[in-house]
This record gives C-alpha cells, structure tokens and sequence, in this order.
C-alpha cells in the first residue's frame, strides 16, 4: 500500500508558506499606504489642507454674503476667511450709526427687520439669514450680521457669511 490514501497532501518537509506570507503582507501594505497617505496630507502646504484664516480684501469677504462695504465704513483690521469644505468669511468695520438699518435693508430687502431680543451680549442689534438671497458674486448660505453701538456716532459692524 502507498501512503498517499484518500487525496494529495503535500510532501513532507514543504510548507504553504506563500500563502501564509500573502495573507500577512496585503494587510499591511494596506495599513502603510494608509499611513503614508495621512502623513501627506497632513503635511502638505496647499489650499486644499489649509484651514487656518488667510487675510482676503474686505469687499470679497462682503461680496460672499451678498453685501457691499457701506459708504463712510472703514475696515476694522483684516478681513478674513477660513476653512476647507465650509468657507468662513469675516469682515469687521465701524460705519455712521444712522445709516446701519439703511443698509441693512439696502442690502437685504426680503430679511425680516434686525432683532435685539436674541442677541449675543455684546451686540445691540443682529440680523440671521439663513439664505442672503440672489446677489451677485454671493456664495454664502446664510449670514450674521452683528452691530455694537459703540456711541451716539458710531456701530461696530461683525460680518461673518459661511457655507453650510
């Protein structure tokens, strides 16, 4: 009789060990690509990665939230956007206090009227738009439109249109 009963085995003394070494090797060159892959991400110095604020002219930052730069405003510091999938903009100025509900309805005329019940502490009158309309050059989905009356004269105006 033959020892080979019931089927071909290997021979003894040869192992599998390809397989053995194919089922360790495809995990981990997985996990290595993975990790290469964040390592390049994370360090890499594009627009894409970026997420801190990058200074941006201020009629930019107001054109996103479908606004222009009131007459007699001026800037307050740089204007500034931020982020990767959602885009932050922010523009912050000082403008005549008479002429803040002017342009607010100027520049949003279907917004409900600027509330100063359901605003932050440090702000005497706020506008929330969840869609700033159809204005030209505008991106944004919705806008916060913040005002300080800082004297008889003058409001502190913060800015701020994003992406949802």
């Amino acid at each position: 009789m033959s020892g080979k009963q019931g089927g071909e085995q290997a021979p003894r003394g040869h192992t599998r060990w390809w397989l053995f070494a194919a089922l360790v090797a495809v995990p981990a060159l997985a996990l290595v690509g993975f990790v290469v892959m964040v390592a390049v991400w994370v360090l890499a110095d594009d627009d894409l990665t970026r997420s801190g604020p990058e200074k941006v002219p201020c009629a930019d930052a107001l054109r996103f939230g479908g606004a222009a730069l009131p007459d007699g405003a001026k800037t307050v510091g740089a204007c500034e956007v931020q982020g990767f999938q959602d885009i932050h903009y922010r523009a912050t100025f000082r403008m005549p206090r008479a002429d803040v509900p002017d342009w607010l309805t100027r520049t949003y005329p279907d917004a409900p009227a600027p509330e100063t019940q359901f605003c932050t502490p440090d702000a005497d009158l706020c506008l929330d738009l969840d869609d700033p309309g159809d204005h030209p050059g505008a991106g944004a989905h919705a806008v916060q439109v913040r005002v300080d009356y800082e004297d008889g004269d003058t409001a502190l105006v913060r800015f701020t249109a994003f992406t949802m």
